[in-house]
């Protein structure tokens, strides 16, 4: 057991680095490289899953008295390797074996065209305006996209599709044609000629379900829950539509509220709202209701000094010590860390590559390049990672974030940490590891410092001036805080449910067209009419980007949003910064990873089962 544990180890390492590179640094190079190890890999994994002799010694040796006296994690180990073997098709025939080869190995392959496309095509996308077209815009993005222009010898201001330009632009810009623009090319990635990812959505479909179903599932969502918390597709879907049903009174609420403030400022017979007019006209409601414009708490919100705090924090609540450090990086903007634990020992290092990049996927994430923890001579450090596309420095300035953006760094590192401090002794059982629908807790539980002024006190400062968040400005952040909380709810609920219609209800062998399904599901919970051509599901590389993903799992947002408003609850009570809560917390969830059930992990931390109203109460939705 032990040497099966390890025996994968290095190939996932080579593999982790290499689909790592691809995603931060990407080149014509790197994506051959990967397109050529993933049928090998792929394989390799789903015929070692597969091996008669494996299965064989797997069965004899749990029946032997040495297998019923092991300690619970390492019968928890040999209980998941059995169940992971039988779900991964042991027990099926020779012909049906095969299949599943081919069917994984396929599998592999699309999903990894699936989101080059979707990188390539986000790269490709630049849009070069004059200066009067961004009237509105804040300065920070006018002078970075100046800056961008420049660089590359152009005239104008160059737009892309990169979360720093995009979201401040359809935000803020009073230029609606140019709104309309951007959001267009936004939807048409995954979309376009030589990178269409319409026909993949339909076979990675069927391949999942093909494979669920060769495996004895029903569905796919029942193949991939049947050991998570949710159990079944069933359930998850119940899940959401109860949270959605609670919602909707507000969303839609919400939606008349902002319908009367734009036509009180733009006149009655103002066009029709569009998908591209939202974030524009809800920033203005925002600004109008709360006095409160959140770009003022960028200067605030300097990249340095939130992980200062964020380090900090982690001293007081987690015992840790976080310091700079030195090793190779693939890039000039990465940095590294070591992380000490308080009685000193080394019990992690971990690199931060923040800014966005035309070589570098979109989004925020943390993976684990080297599983460490107790062996036999001491405890071997984890190794790990956190990449994100926050906004770059400017020309005079640092990086100054959104207040979204310092809870993604509080997010990650709340992933991060459930890799550093776990002290589980068998590698596949450790850290980050566990149900997916678990997975999230640690990262969101971490978030909801960045509101309390406590927290905010530690890293809140000025970048030039070095004075505090002025009190009236932290104010109107809280008072802000659940502002459209049912459009940012029902938004959440559109990705899980169409993720699970998709892999529970739709059919891939009928007629049905499962991109116009998506796009007909996500209407329910978006305002504004959406054009025929609508098909965000084509570039939605959290479900299609790999062979499972977050695939029939994008509920386990929500799932852990209702256990870490609950969790936090506790320190609330107890104090933000109690060490006492804190050891607690990190004897029972981060270091415990998937060494026992997480439905008693959790009773462990909180003494009871979840409160299933909590995130509603916290969202001021109930």
């Amino acid at each position: 057991m032990a040497d099966l544990d390890v025996l994968t180890e290095q190939l996932g390492t080579v593999g982790t680095i290499v689909g790592h590179l691809d995603g931060v640094v990407t080149s014509p190079e790197w994506q051959a490289a990967r397109k050529a190890i993933i049928p090998k890999t792929s394989a390799f994994y789903t015929e070692l899953g597969l091996h008669p002799g494996l299965w064989a010694a797997l069965k004899a040796f749990a029946e032997t008295d040495a297998a019923r006296a092991l300690d619970p994690v390492r019968a928890r180990h040999l209980k998941l390797t059995i169940d992971g073997f039988r779900r991964g098709g042991a027990d099926l025939p020779g012909d049906k074996k095969a299949r599943l080869t081919e069917v994984n190995t396929r599998l592999a392959e699309v999903t990894n065209d699936f989101g080059k496309n979707v990188l390539d095509a986000t790269a490709a996308f630049e849009l070069y305006v004059p200066g009067e077209r961004l009237a509105g815009v804040p300065e920070r993005v006018r002078a970075a996209t100046r800056r961008d222009a420049e660089e590359r010898g152009q005239e104008g201001y160059r737009l892309t599709l990169h979360q720093p330009v995009f979201t401040p632009v359809l935000t803020y810009a009073d230029d609606r044609e140019l709104r309309r623009e951007l959001w267009e090319a936004q939807t048409r990635v995954g979309q376009e000629p030589g990178r269409d990812n319409r026909p993949l959505v339909r076979e990675i479909l069927a391949l999942r379900r093909e494979q669920a179903e060769l495996l004895g599932f029903r569905n796919f969502a029942d193949y991939i829950l049947e050991d998570r918390m949710a159990g079944g597709g069933d359930n998850a879907l119940r899940f959401e539509r109860d949270l959605e049903a609670r919602t909707r009174p507000a969303f839609e609420r919400e939606n008349a509220e902002l319908e009367a403030f734009y036509h009180v400022q733009a006149g009655q017979d103002a066009p029709e709202l569009q998908p591209w007019d939202g974030p524009y006209w809800a920033e203005k409601q925002r600004q109008a209701k709360y006095d409160f414009d959140e770009e003022a708490l960028r200067p605030y919100f300097a990249l340095d000094n939130v992980l200062s705090g964020l380090f900090e924090l982690s001293r007081r609540i987690f015992g840790i010590t976080v310091t700079e450090a030195q090793a190779p990086g693939w890039h000039p903007e990465v940095r590294f860390y070591d992380i000490h634990d308080e009685a000193g020992t080394h019990v992690a290092s971990f690199y931060t590559d923040w800014f966005p990049r035309d070589t570098k996927r979109g989004g925020a994430w943390m993976n684990a390049f080297i599983t460490g923890g107790p062996r036999e001579n001491g405890t071997e450090p984890h190794l790990g990672l956190m990449c994100g596309n926050m906004t770059p420095p400017g020309e005079d300035t640092p990086a100054l974030l959104s207040v979204r953006e310092v809870e993604t760094v509080f997010h990650e590192f709340g992933h991060l940490l459930h890799h550093a401090m776990s002290r589980v002794p068998v590698r596949s059982l450790s850290g980050t590891q566990v149900p997916w629908d678990f997975v999230e807790l640690p990262s969101q539980i971490m978030e909801n410092w960045v509101m309390e002024r406590e927290a905010l006190d530690l890293f809140a400062r000025h970048y030039q001036t070095g004075e505090a968040l002025p009190e009236d400005l932290f104010r109107k952040l809280v008072d802000a805080r659940n502002y459209r909380a049912g459009n940012v709810a029902m938004r959440q609920y559109s990705f899980g449910l169409t993720d699970l219609t998709l892999h529970v209800e739709y059919d891939p062998q009928s007629e049905t067209d499962p991109v116009a399904l998506a796009r007909e599901t996500m209407a329910r919970f978006i305002s504004f009419p959406l054009p025929e051509n609508y098909a965000q599901v084509a570039s939605f590389g959290h479900l299609f980007s790999s062979p499972v993903g977050y695939g029939a799992g994008y509920y386990s947002y929500k799932w852990a949003e209702v256990l870490d408003a609950d969790a936090f609850s506790r320190f609330a009570d107890e104090g933000l910064f109690n060490r006492e809560t804190g050891r607690s917390y990190v004897d029972t969830i981060l270091s415990r990873g998937n060494s026992d059930d997480p439905a008693q992990l959790y009773r462990d931390f909180m003494g009871r089962d979840p409160d299933a109203d909590a995130l509603l109460r916290r969202t001021g939705l109930l």
